[in-house]
């Protein structure tokens, strides 16, 4: 009987040592899994991190430029220009664009020495920023010397000279006198809105085509008040040589654009020799 006994006991410490050592095969396995699992984890968190941090320095790296791009200096404003498309027709003189922002504050004297004598007008650049910036721009690249005022209209309630063409130069007229400006447009500013008078004589305001954001270069000054469209920047005011202009309407045009836009070329040649803004 004990043989029996001893034999059932051997058996039974034998499937539990079995089952222990199953259990503890069982157990390694885990830990071993658990331990990849963990590294691959921990992989994944560094490489997440390395991510991160590269992307923090390079967004780190962008924003203040982008701000510095985007800010604008006190006192200044920003300016649009728009490159002119050489599909309208008209004659372009590339100088490439004005400064992305303008003083806003102040004023600025135009000075414009023709062959007639010297005319001045003054600025205001809380109202024509971006237009006054324009002038200090051209100027500096000499655009307008040596080119001359192109038309004079002289009616009941229009009377200006208009100048601007950087390519009506030389002896005699062309036909293409007028069609010149830069390699830019820019918006309109200062819109002489709700003024029973919004183009008084003396003042000097800017040409477009009558599409809106179409200024270039061109300008007219106002001899006599002059009833128009608002549509057109007020630049400025004559201080110095309207009379200049005066006797050169007085002198008449010769008709050359009475059937289109009206007027013609001034009898009275008026050269632009130089142009500066200070």
């Amino acid at each position: 009987m004990s043989s029996i006994k001893d034999r059932q006991r051997a058996a039974a410490r034998a499937r539990l040592e079995k089952e222990m050592a199953e259990r503890a095969a069982h157990a390694r396995k885990r830990r071993q899994r658990q331990a990849i699992i963990g590294s691959a984890i921990a992989v994944v968190i560094i490489a997440g991190a390395a991510v991160w941090i590269v992307s923090s320095m390079k967004d780190d790296k962008k924003t203040p430029a982008a701000s510095a791009s985007a800010a604008v200096p006190a006192g200044q404003v920003a300016c649009t220009w728009t490159p002119s498309d050489p599909s309208t027709g008209g004659k372009i003189k590339d100088v490439g664009l004005p400064p992305k922002t303008a003083p806003n504050t102040g004023t600025a004297t135009l000075t414009i020495k023709t062959n007639l004598g010297t005319i001045e007008a003054t600025m205001d650049r809380s109202k024509v920023p971006c237009t006054a910036e324009s002038f200090q721009y051209l100027t500096s690249k000499k655009f307008f010397d040596n080119s001359k005022c192109h038309r004079l209209v002289n009616q009941a309630q229009f009377s200006v000279l208009q100048c601007g063409d950087p390519f009506a130069t030389g002896k005699g007229w062309r036909e293409t006198d007028g069609t010149g400006g830069p390699s830019y447009t820019m918006q309109e500013e200062n819109l002489p809105t709700n003024q029973t008078k919004p183009y008084p004589a003396g003042s000097i305001a800017m040409a477009n085509t009558g599409q809106p954001g179409s200024t270039g270069s061109q300008f007219f000054i106002v001899a006599k008040d002059t009833t128009l469209d608002p549509a057109y920047t007020l630049l400025g005011n004559i201080k110095t040589g309207l009379n200049i202009v005066q006797d050169v309407v007085k002198a008449g045009d010769d008709e050359a654009f009475a059937s289109q836009a009206g007027g013609g070329h001034p009898k009275k040649e008026v050269v632009i020799e130089s142009m500066t803004v200070a």
